[in-house]
Protein backbone atom coordinates (compact mmCIF):
# COMPACT_ATOMS: atom_id res chain seq x y z
CA UNK A 1 0.00 0.00 0.00
CA UNK A 2 2.78 2.82 0.49
CA UNK A 3 4.41 1.84 -3.00
CA UNK A 4 0.42 2.37 -4.16
CA UNK A 5 0.66 6.20 -2.43
CA UNK A 6 3.83 7.06 -3.17
CA UNK A 7 3.33 6.07 -6.78
CA UNK A 8 0.40 8.35 -6.59
CA UNK A 9 1.91 11.52 -4.77
CA UNK A 10 4.83 11.39 -7.66
CA UNK A 11 1.61 11.80 -10.39
CA UNK A 12 0.89 14.89 -8.94
CA UNK A 13 3.95 16.53 -10.70
CA UNK A 14 2.93 15.93 -13.97
CA UNK A 15 -0.70 16.52 -13.23
CA UNK A 16 0.52 19.61 -11.80
CA UNK A 17 2.50 20.56 -14.22
CA UNK A 18 -0.01 19.46 -17.06
CA UNK A 19 -3.05 21.66 -15.35
CA UNK A 20 -0.52 24.97 -14.90
CA UNK A 21 0.62 25.09 -18.48
CA UNK A 22 -2.55 24.75 -19.98
CA UNK A 23 -4.39 27.42 -17.50
CA UNK A 24 -0.74 29.75 -18.21
CA UNK A 25 -0.72 29.57 -21.56
CA UNK A 26 -4.48 30.37 -21.45
CA UNK A 27 -4.17 33.64 -19.69
CA UNK A 28 -1.52 34.69 -22.08
CA UNK A 29 -4.15 34.48 -24.88
CA UNK A 30 -7.06 36.02 -23.39
CA UNK A 31 -7.66 39.34 -24.05
CA UNK A 32 -8.10 42.25 -21.41
CA UNK A 33 -5.12 41.91 -19.62
CA UNK A 34 -2.97 43.95 -17.41
CA UNK A 35 -1.60 45.96 -20.18
CA UNK A 36 -4.96 46.37 -22.45
CA UNK A 37 -6.70 47.95 -19.07
CA UNK A 38 -3.79 50.23 -18.67
CA UNK A 39 -4.52 51.33 -22.27
CA UNK A 40 -7.84 51.50 -21.31
CA UNK A 41 -7.51 53.76 -17.78
CA UNK A 42 -4.84 55.93 -19.70
CA UNK A 43 -7.72 56.45 -22.70
CA UNK A 44 -10.35 57.04 -20.23
CA UNK A 45 -7.50 59.85 -18.66
CA UNK A 46 -7.14 61.62 -21.68
CA UNK A 47 -10.86 61.69 -22.59
CA UNK A 48 -11.50 63.44 -18.78
CA UNK A 49 -8.76 65.54 -19.57
CA UNK A 50 -10.78 67.08 -22.56
CA UNK A 51 -8.02 65.42 -24.93
CA UNK A 52 -9.40 63.58 -27.81
CA UNK A 53 -7.10 61.01 -29.28
CA UNK A 54 -8.06 61.20 -32.97
CA UNK A 55 -7.74 64.80 -32.76
CA UNK A 56 -3.83 64.59 -31.60
CA UNK A 57 -3.67 62.29 -34.94
CA UNK A 58 -3.22 58.95 -32.75
CA UNK A 59 -5.72 56.37 -31.33
CA UNK A 60 -3.09 54.94 -29.40
CA UNK A 61 -2.56 57.23 -26.09
CA UNK A 62 0.66 54.83 -24.95
CA UNK A 63 4.09 54.93 -26.93
CA UNK A 64 5.61 51.76 -28.47
CA UNK A 65 8.22 52.08 -25.83
CA UNK A 66 5.75 52.24 -23.15
CA UNK A 67 4.17 49.00 -24.38
CA UNK A 68 7.67 47.60 -24.65
CA UNK A 69 8.14 48.52 -20.91
CA UNK A 70 4.86 47.25 -19.78
CA UNK A 71 5.31 43.94 -21.67
CA UNK A 72 8.67 43.50 -20.03
CA UNK A 73 7.53 44.35 -16.35
CA UNK A 74 4.60 41.89 -16.84
CA UNK A 75 6.78 39.04 -18.31
CA UNK A 76 4.84 39.75 -21.85
CA UNK A 77 8.01 39.83 -23.44
CA UNK A 78 9.03 36.56 -23.41
CA UNK A 79 8.08 32.77 -25.08
CA UNK A 80 5.21 31.56 -23.55
CA UNK A 81 7.49 28.31 -22.08
CA UNK A 82 10.10 30.80 -20.71
CA UNK A 83 7.57 32.68 -18.86
CA UNK A 84 6.45 29.45 -17.89
CA UNK A 85 9.28 28.52 -16.34
CA UNK A 86 10.18 31.76 -14.45
CA UNK A 87 7.00 31.70 -13.26
CA UNK A 88 6.87 27.93 -11.69
CA UNK A 89 10.27 28.60 -10.24
CA UNK A 90 9.16 31.46 -8.13
CA UNK A 91 6.17 29.63 -7.04
CA UNK A 92 8.48 26.57 -6.22
CA UNK A 93 10.35 29.05 -4.16
CA UNK A 94 7.06 30.46 -2.41
CA UNK A 95 6.38 33.75 -4.28
CA UNK A 96 3.27 33.30 -6.08
CA UNK A 97 3.95 36.48 -7.99
CA UNK A 98 2.35 40.49 -7.25
CA UNK A 99 -1.65 41.07 -7.80
CA UNK A 100 -1.52 42.96 -11.44
CA UNK A 101 -4.34 44.91 -9.72
CA UNK A 102 -3.77 45.75 -6.44
CA UNK A 103 0.27 45.57 -6.38
CA UNK A 104 -0.06 43.18 -2.75
CA UNK A 105 2.08 39.96 -2.82
CA UNK A 106 -0.73 37.21 -4.34
CA UNK A 107 0.09 34.80 -1.06
CA UNK A 108 -0.53 37.60 1.25
CA UNK A 109 -4.40 38.24 -0.64
CA UNK A 110 -5.00 34.49 -0.27
CA UNK A 111 -3.86 33.94 3.26
CA UNK A 112 -5.99 36.73 4.04
CA UNK A 113 -8.88 35.39 3.07
CA UNK A 114 -8.07 31.73 4.01
CA UNK A 115 -9.72 31.67 7.27
CA UNK A 116 -13.18 32.68 6.19
CA UNK A 117 -13.30 30.58 3.45
CA UNK A 118 -11.92 27.61 6.04
CA UNK A 119 -14.98 28.35 8.34
CA UNK A 120 -17.57 28.10 5.64
CA UNK A 121 -16.06 25.34 4.27
CA UNK A 122 -15.32 23.17 7.67
CA UNK A 123 -18.76 24.15 8.76
CA UNK A 124 -20.69 23.13 5.77
CA UNK A 125 -18.57 19.56 5.29
CA UNK A 126 -19.57 18.65 9.04
CA UNK A 127 -23.16 19.45 8.60
CA UNK A 128 -23.75 17.75 4.83
CA UNK A 129 -22.24 14.82 6.41
CA UNK A 130 -23.78 14.92 9.61
CA UNK A 131 -27.20 15.65 8.46
CA UNK A 132 -26.59 13.61 5.05
CA UNK A 133 -25.84 10.49 5.91
CA UNK A 134 -28.57 9.77 8.77
CA UNK A 135 -30.93 11.30 6.79
CA UNK A 136 -30.25 8.84 3.81
CA UNK A 137 -30.39 5.97 6.38
CA UNK A 138 -33.52 7.00 7.14
CA UNK A 139 -34.83 7.54 4.00
CA UNK A 140 -33.65 3.87 2.83
CA UNK A 141 -35.34 2.40 5.82
CA UNK A 142 -38.39 4.43 5.42
CA UNK A 143 -38.35 4.28 1.24
CA UNK A 144 -41.70 5.38 -0.44
CA UNK A 145 -43.50 6.05 2.87
CA UNK A 146 -44.25 9.58 3.57
CA UNK A 147 -41.80 10.38 4.75
CA UNK A 148 -39.58 9.73 1.90
CA UNK A 149 -41.93 11.08 -0.42
CA UNK A 150 -41.97 14.44 1.40
CA UNK A 151 -38.19 14.86 2.04
CA UNK A 152 -37.10 13.57 -1.55
CA UNK A 153 -39.72 16.47 -2.80
CA UNK A 154 -37.54 19.22 -0.52
CA UNK A 155 -34.29 17.96 -1.26
CA UNK A 156 -35.01 17.88 -5.00
CA UNK A 157 -36.30 21.32 -5.04
CA UNK A 158 -32.82 22.29 -3.32
CA UNK A 159 -30.93 20.48 -5.97
CA UNK A 160 -32.77 21.87 -9.19
CA UNK A 161 -32.22 25.84 -7.67
CA UNK A 162 -28.33 26.50 -7.78
CA UNK A 163 -26.49 27.88 -4.52
CA UNK A 164 -26.07 31.44 -5.88
CA UNK A 165 -29.76 31.43 -6.57
CA UNK A 166 -30.86 30.14 -2.97
CA UNK A 167 -28.11 32.73 -1.78
CA UNK A 168 -30.49 35.48 -3.75
CA UNK A 169 -33.80 34.41 -2.55
CA UNK A 170 -32.81 34.03 0.81
CA UNK A 171 -31.57 37.83 1.17
CA UNK A 172 -34.67 39.10 -0.65
CA UNK A 173 -36.86 37.44 1.51
CA UNK A 174 -35.31 36.98 5.03
CA UNK A 175 -32.77 40.03 4.80
CA UNK A 176 -34.23 42.60 2.63
CA UNK A 177 -38.11 41.90 3.16
CA UNK A 178 -38.22 40.76 6.63
CA UNK A 179 -35.06 42.08 8.08
CA UNK A 180 -34.21 39.41 9.82
CA UNK A 181 -30.70 38.63 8.38
CA UNK A 182 -27.71 41.00 7.44
CA UNK A 183 -27.53 41.88 3.78
CA UNK A 184 -24.33 40.51 3.55
CA UNK A 185 -20.34 40.49 4.70
CA UNK A 186 -18.78 38.48 6.94
CA UNK A 187 -19.06 40.70 9.92
CA UNK A 188 -21.25 43.86 10.60
CA UNK A 189 -19.03 47.32 10.62
CA UNK A 190 -18.67 48.36 14.02
CA UNK A 191 -17.65 44.55 14.57
CA UNK A 192 -14.56 46.11 16.43
CA UNK A 193 -16.69 47.54 19.16
CA UNK A 194 -18.60 44.27 20.42
CA UNK A 195 -17.85 42.23 23.27
CA UNK A 196 -16.62 38.66 22.91
CA UNK A 197 -20.12 37.23 23.11
CA UNK A 198 -21.55 40.00 20.71
CA UNK A 199 -18.87 39.13 17.89
CA UNK A 200 -19.52 35.66 17.93
CA UNK A 201 -23.52 36.75 17.81
CA UNK A 202 -22.61 38.91 15.01
CA UNK A 203 -20.72 35.86 13.62
CA UNK A 204 -23.20 33.75 13.53
CA UNK A 205 -25.84 35.80 12.30
CA UNK A 206 -23.40 36.71 9.33
CA UNK A 207 -23.45 33.12 8.66
CA UNK A 208 -26.53 31.66 8.43
CA UNK A 209 -27.84 32.46 5.10
CA UNK A 210 -24.68 31.95 3.54
CA UNK A 211 -24.47 28.55 4.96
CA UNK A 212 -27.79 27.28 3.44
CA UNK A 213 -26.99 28.26 -0.05
CA UNK A 214 -23.82 26.42 0.65
CA UNK A 215 -25.08 23.09 1.25
CA UNK A 216 -27.93 23.52 -0.78
CA UNK A 217 -26.43 21.34 -3.98
CA UNK A 218 -24.23 18.91 -2.19
CA UNK A 219 -26.58 18.21 0.31
CA UNK A 220 -29.04 16.54 -2.59
CA UNK A 221 -25.94 14.35 -4.08
CA UNK A 222 -24.66 13.19 -0.39
CA UNK A 223 -28.44 12.48 0.63
CA UNK A 224 -29.17 10.31 -1.68
CA UNK A 225 -26.18 8.50 -2.34
CA UNK A 226 -26.33 7.51 1.13
CA UNK A 227 -29.81 6.37 0.64
CA UNK A 228 -29.40 4.12 -2.44
CA UNK A 229 -26.45 2.82 -1.89
CA UNK A 230 -28.23 1.23 1.40
CA UNK A 231 -31.22 0.60 -0.10
CA UNK A 232 -28.62 -1.76 -2.52
CA UNK A 233 -26.77 -3.74 0.19
CA UNK A 234 -30.26 -4.30 1.88
CA UNK A 235 -31.21 -6.26 -0.85
CA UNK A 236 -28.05 -7.79 -1.01
CA UNK A 237 -28.21 -11.93 -0.31
CA UNK A 238 -25.98 -11.56 3.13
CA UNK A 239 -28.48 -9.27 3.96
CA UNK A 240 -31.28 -11.07 3.80
CA UNK A 241 -29.26 -14.52 5.14
CA UNK A 242 -28.73 -12.85 8.11
CA UNK A 243 -32.02 -11.72 8.63
CA UNK A 244 -33.02 -14.56 7.72
CA UNK A 245 -31.10 -16.17 10.18
CA UNK A 246 -32.83 -14.25 13.27
CA UNK A 247 -30.53 -11.01 13.11
CA UNK A 248 -33.02 -8.23 13.52
CA UNK A 249 -33.52 -5.64 11.11
CA UNK A 250 -31.72 -2.78 13.05
CA UNK A 251 -28.50 -4.87 13.65
CA UNK A 252 -28.36 -5.89 10.01
CA UNK A 253 -28.48 -2.57 8.99
CA UNK A 254 -25.91 -0.68 11.31
CA UNK A 255 -23.68 -3.78 11.61
CA UNK A 256 -23.55 -5.10 8.00
CA UNK A 257 -25.35 -2.89 5.46
CA UNK A 258 -24.54 0.66 6.80
CA UNK A 259 -20.19 -0.24 6.72
CA UNK A 260 -20.49 -1.19 2.82
CA UNK A 261 -22.84 1.71 1.78
CA UNK A 262 -20.72 4.32 3.19
CA UNK A 263 -17.23 3.25 0.53
CA UNK A 264 -19.36 5.60 -1.85
CA UNK A 265 -19.59 8.51 0.65
CA UNK A 266 -15.96 7.84 1.72
CA UNK A 267 -14.77 8.82 -2.34
CA UNK A 268 -16.14 11.69 -1.80
CA UNK A 269 -14.86 12.92 1.19
CA UNK A 270 -10.97 14.20 -0.04
CA UNK A 271 -12.56 15.70 -3.42
CA UNK A 272 -14.34 18.21 -0.47
CA UNK A 273 -10.74 19.39 0.85
CA UNK A 274 -10.40 21.86 -2.27
CA UNK A 275 -14.13 22.98 -1.61
CA UNK A 276 -13.59 23.87 2.14
CA UNK A 277 -10.94 26.19 1.09
CA UNK A 278 -11.73 27.61 -2.19
CA UNK A 279 -15.42 28.40 -1.23
CA UNK A 280 -17.70 29.02 -3.87
CA UNK A 281 -17.11 32.29 -6.29
CA UNK A 282 -21.01 32.79 -6.47
CA UNK A 283 -22.40 32.65 -3.20
CA UNK A 284 -19.26 34.67 -2.11
CA UNK A 285 -20.50 37.45 -3.77
CA UNK A 286 -24.04 37.75 -3.92
CA UNK A 287 -22.97 37.93 0.23
CA UNK A 288 -20.00 40.07 -0.35
CA UNK A 289 -18.07 37.82 1.34
CA UNK A 290 -14.36 38.48 1.33
CA UNK A 291 -13.28 34.91 0.81
CA UNK A 292 -11.21 32.83 -1.62
CA UNK A 293 -14.38 32.69 -4.00
CA UNK A 294 -14.39 36.32 -3.79
CA UNK A 295 -11.11 36.50 -4.50
CA UNK A 296 -11.26 34.08 -7.41
CA UNK A 297 -14.42 35.98 -9.11
CA UNK A 298 -12.54 39.08 -8.69
CA UNK A 299 -9.43 38.20 -9.97
CA UNK A 300 -11.08 36.69 -13.33
CA UNK A 301 -13.09 39.36 -13.75
CA UNK A 302 -10.18 41.87 -13.90
CA UNK A 303 -7.62 39.52 -15.73
CA UNK A 304 -5.88 39.87 -12.65
CA UNK A 305 -3.59 36.82 -13.36
CA UNK A 306 -1.42 36.33 -10.87
CA UNK A 307 -4.74 36.07 -8.22
CA UNK A 308 -6.28 33.32 -10.77
CA UNK A 309 -2.69 31.48 -10.70
CA UNK A 310 -2.42 31.58 -7.56
CA UNK A 311 -5.44 30.33 -6.35
CA UNK A 312 -4.85 27.70 -9.16
CA UNK A 313 -1.56 26.12 -7.42
CA UNK A 314 -3.39 26.07 -4.01
CA UNK A 315 -6.84 24.45 -5.37
CA UNK A 316 -5.32 21.81 -7.75
CA UNK A 317 -2.80 20.68 -5.45
CA UNK A 318 -5.63 20.01 -2.56
CA UNK A 319 -7.94 18.34 -5.16
CA UNK A 320 -4.72 16.18 -5.95
CA UNK A 321 -4.13 15.30 -1.90
CA UNK A 322 -7.85 14.84 -1.62
CA UNK A 323 -7.76 12.22 -4.40
CA UNK A 324 -5.71 10.60 -2.76
CA UNK A 325 -7.16 11.41 0.61
CA UNK A 326 -10.49 9.55 -0.79
CA UNK A 327 -8.65 6.41 -1.27
CA UNK A 328 -7.40 6.02 2.01
CA UNK A 329 -10.74 6.61 3.48
CA UNK A 330 -11.95 3.74 1.55
CA UNK A 331 -9.42 1.47 2.44
CA UNK A 332 -10.32 2.25 6.18
CA UNK A 333 -14.07 1.59 5.48
CA UNK A 334 -13.34 -1.19 3.45
CA UNK A 335 -10.97 -3.36 4.42
CA UNK A 336 -11.19 -5.68 1.13
CA UNK A 337 -9.38 -2.73 -0.46
CA UNK A 338 -5.94 -3.64 -1.11
CA UNK A 339 -3.83 -0.78 -3.24
CA UNK A 340 -0.94 -2.54 -4.77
Amino acid sequence: MAAYFFRRFLLIIPTFFGITVMVFTITRFVPGGPIERMIAQAQQAQTAGGISPSAEGQSQPLSEEQIETLKKYYGFDKPILVSYFLWLGKVLRGDLGTSTRYYDPVWDMIRERIPISLYFGTISILLVYGVCIPLGIAKAIRHKTLFDNISSVLVFIGYAIPGWVVGVMLLVVFASYWEIFPLGGFVSDDFEDFTLIQQTQDIVWHTVLPLIAYMSGSFTVMTFLMKNTLMDNLASDYVRTAIAKGLPFRKAVFRHALRNSLIPIATHFGNNISVILSGSFLIEKVFNINGMGLLGYESVVERDYPVVLGILVISSLLLMIGNILSDICVAIVDPRVQFK
